[in-house]
């Protein structure tokens, strides 16, 4: 018997398992990974928590969430991709995108299962439903630790074993109480008395003192309020007329989930003579990095095409209307 092997169908196994691999690897490093062309795997962390009902306890870890909006390449997969299999940037972006075409493809018709990340569908919009896996924690500070269940502790025996042993103590007490004790009890509460009433003294005399102080305070304030000041030689005034520069045009170099990412990238375009600056958190918590911002439109659209031929052709345009 011959078994008739599709080797497209292994090859695209194949690529599929080490992307979802290069995605998973990353997770556990950055709290964002970018597909381009396809959306962004976000983590959030999340703190231990316990459900009463089942009594299981969960350790702290990383919830997986998925972006569609983020579709822009900011270099991070490719790279780890490149470093990993051992080819150029250009081949390992090539290779994204011919998967994400693949990917798309299969959701028409079936179910994308990402390995250790989850699974994805088309509702009856056509939206991206994802699902991601519960049995992998990308927290590394977790590693190691997993859920546990503890039986619940039953207090109702132990409170009757109290209240048994407090009715024997009480009875035993009551039996053998020497006349000493009596009397040291006595004088314990005349010597309580003595210091209540000491204590409400000192109280009162310290509400004379704040309120003695307040008048003198009083005093002075009326005094300042009361006082004129006079310039016989005031200064004139001078008028300036400033005329702000609005800088509406930004040619962005990428954005970045992580602060840190974008202080390296900022620090590389300064370091290539750009007048390079962050501009900020955008709406999807990304924070933005500019080569350079312009006021003329012109002027920022040949300065992109200059970019895009020596620099990089994911450099766009972002318009800012202030």
């Amino acid at each position: 018997m011959f078994i008739t092997i599709n080797l497209a169908v292994v090859f695209y196994i194949f690529v599929s398992m080490t992307t979802a691999t290069c995605i998973s690897d990353l997770l556990y490093r950055y709290e964002c990974v970018i597909v381009p062309n396809f959306g962004g795997f976000v983590t959030n962390e999340i703190s231990a928590k316990v459900n009463h009902f089942t009594h299981t306890f969960y350790p702290p870890s990383k919830q997986l969430t998925f972006n569609s909006h983020l579709q822009n390449n900011d270099g991070l997969l490719a790279n780890y991709m490149a470093a990993v299999k051992k080819i150029s940037y250009s081949e390992a972006l090539a290779s994204i995108e011919n998967e994400v075409a693949k990917w798309k493809l299969l959701l028409n018709n079936e179910v994308l299962e990402l390995e250790n990340i989850g699974s994805f569908k088309l509702n009856k919009e056509h939206k991206l439903i994802f699902e991601p896996v519960n049995s992998i924690n990308y927290l590394t500070a977790s590693f190691g630790l997993g859920s546990y269940v503890s039986p619940a502790i039953k207090r109702i025996v132990y409170k009757e074993k109290v209240k048994q042993s407090d009715t024997f103590l009480t009875v035993e007490t009551k039996r053998k109480t020497p006349a000493f004790i009596k009397y040291a009890a006595t004088a314990a509460i005349l010597f309580a008395l003595g210091t209540v009433g000491w204590n409400e003294y000192q109280k009162i005399e310290y509400k004379n003192l704040v309120a003695e102080a307040e008048q003198q305070q009083k005093k002075v304030e009326k005094t300042i309020q009361e006082a004129t000041f006079v310039i016989s030689n005031p200064l004139p005034v001078i008028t300036l007329n400033v005329i702000k520069e609005i800088y509406n045009y930004h040619i962005i170099a990428g954005a970045f989930r992580a602060p840190e990412n974008a202080e390296k990238k900022l620090q590389s375009l300064l370091q290539k003579g750009y007048n390079a600056k962050i501009l900020g958190v955008n709406k999807w918590n990304l924070t933005e990095v500019a080569y350079e911002s312009f006021i003329d439109k012109n002027e920022a659209i040949n300065k992109m095409r200059i970019i895009h031929k020596t620099e990089s052709e994911d450099a766009w345009l972002l318009v800012k209307e202030y």
